[in-house]
């Protein structure tokens, strides 16, 4: 994994720059020690690792467009940072560039029950939203398996989802408003209780931009009434095609789930044995199927349910009978991460989405693939809207396994790609996938798209060896060619 070289100039100067920022924020907020700046090493893709030149933790918006603008004047490269839950890398340090840690700015500001919305800083994470307004019967509807610990900065970075994003949509579809802070130290407000606003769709453009555009000090989320019912259904397969088929099969059928998981045999095994709520040991793989509503069309939907389930081979089905049932089925899933862990000395975690009807197909692949690379491989997927993670299982001390991992990582992305899908659902590209965009994109295509980052951030200073393959000055991005004293389309305006 290639990062920019590091300059050498830059790095001399550690000690003046902690000084300059030691004047905007107090001096204990800046972060000097070799052993202290080890801490922000890495994020979750712990593969990967570079200790930064600083670290600074402001706490107001003032200081971050303070340090920005010292950065930018100085030529100094800044990598936002939330919780570091990233698993794509996105907050890797640069050894001459400094982490802007936010993880002070941890306050909800505004409850607003009439106008269902909640103003948060970045730094709250994300179950606060829903522990915050549970008591009125409401929730924040993208819950992430790390919900306990990723804050809503990060999830904004990613563009995060969760079990419930097939109904309720990813953070794009929740987020109505943000404060930013441009490189050059300039404070924005995007959106905000209304909804949403004419012009240019540029909270779209910060929703999943992975920290390259500007710094989010706050946040204006949507809440949502909490259902009046909730049940949830375990439905064992024989096969992994079989479940998939199913998954598709319950969606051509017009019925929308709060939530559609899947996981094969090493994943409910090791759920199992970490948290003991009752999951099939005898299947291939495991459907979690909720849904929600008035509890007449539940009853109705989980009889459709059952039904589909049946034609498509299921061999088991267990209906949760009380909410702490329900909550016991989510809490293994949910779990399926740190369980995996307990099975193998490291694993690497994959993010990838793929149209639902291809499901069997890209699981037959992954098992062809997992023979190839000699590695076991257990899968928990966002089944519903086609975002698979699985969890390729190595060990980082044997020579050579790492990069076996990577290499079948690749393999299942590109496949993805080759299907119709995607290389995020909502990891993010960061670094783990950078090398992997020309699979997706075109040249012209990555060019705009680094158009789109020159117009908030002209020096590139905003994490610098992410998303894109090979970045282009942005100078070179708007080059006017002429051929023969010519420019093509010369009747067009030039600004």
């Amino acid at each position: 994994m290639r990062m920019p070289v590091p300059d050498a100039a830059l790095i001399a100067r550690r000690a003046e720059i902690a000084a300059a920022l030691a004047r905007i924020v107090p001096p204990e907020a800046v972060i000097q020690s070799a052993e202290e700046r080890r801490a922000y090493e890495s994020d979750g893709l712990t593969a990967y690792r570079q200790p930064p030149l600083l670290a600074v933790l402001p706490s107001t918006t003032e200081q971050v467009a303070r340090i920005l603008r010292y950065c930018r004047e100085n030529a100094v490269k800044v990598v936002p940072r939330g919780a570091g839950t990233s698993l794509s890398g996105g907050a890797l340090p640069l050894a001459d560039g400094i982490i802007l840690g936010l993880g002070k700015f941890n306050r909800i500001l505004d409850i607003d029950f009439a106008n269902r919305c909640v103003v948060a800083q970045p730094g709250v994470t994300n179950l606060a939203v829903t522990m915050a307004v549970q008591h009125q019967g409401f929730f924040y509807a993208p819950d992430p398996s790390s919900q306990i610990a990723c804050t809503i900065g990060g999830n904004i970075a990613e563009n995060s989802g969760g079990v419930h994003c097939l109904k309720y949509g990813l953070t794009t579809n929740n987020v109505l408003g943000i404060e930013m802070v441009l490189m050059n130290g300039e404070v924005l407000r995007l959106g905000g209780k209304h909804m949403e606003a004419e012009g240019y769709d540029l909270l779209g453009v910060m929703t999943g931009s992975e920290g390259l555009l500007g710094v989010v000090t706050e946040v204006t989320l949507r809440i949502l009434r909490k259902p009046a019912t909730a049940r949830a259904i375990l439905i064992g397969f024989p096969s992994n095609e079989s479940a998939g088929n199913c998954v598709a099969a319950i969606i051509a059928a017009g019925i929308i789930p709060g939530g559609m998981e899947m996981m094969d045999k090493p994943a409910i095994h090791a759920a199992e044995d970490f948290v003991h709520v009752g999951y099939p040991l005898d299947v291939e793989a495991l459907l979690i199927v909720e849904l929600d509503g008035p509890a007449v069309e539940c009853d109705h939907l989980m009889g459709r349910v059952e039904a589909i389930a049946r034609e498509q081979g299921a061999v088991s089905m267990r209906v949760s009978n009380s909410e702490a049932e329900r909550l016991a089925f989510w809490a293994g899933r949910k779990s399926a991460f740190p369980a995996v862990g307990r099975i193998s000395p490291d694993y690497y975690c994959v993010d990838g989405t793929i149209p639902r009807k291809r499901l069997p197909d890209v699981l037959t692949r992954m098992r062809q693939l997992s023979q190839k690379h000699g590695l076991r491989v257990a899968n928990v997927f966002h089944a519903g809207d086609g975002n698979l993670h699985p969890l390729i299982l190595y060990d980082a001390n044997n020579a050579g396994e790492l990069e076996r991992a990577e290499a079948f990582g690749a393999d299942i992305l590109r496949f993805c790609v080759e299907v119709g899908g995607v290389l995020t659902g909502e990891h993010g590209v960061g670094v783990e996938k950078r090398d992997l965009m020309p699979v997706m994109f075109d040249e012209v295509d990555l060019n705009q798209q680094q158009r789109l980052k020159c117009a908030f951030d002209p020096d590139g200073l905003l994490n610098p060896g992410k998303v894109f393959p090979q970045l282009h000055r942005c100078a070179e991005l708007g080059r006017v060619h002429i051929h023969r004293g010519e420019t093509r389309f010369p009747d067009l305006p030039r600004f």
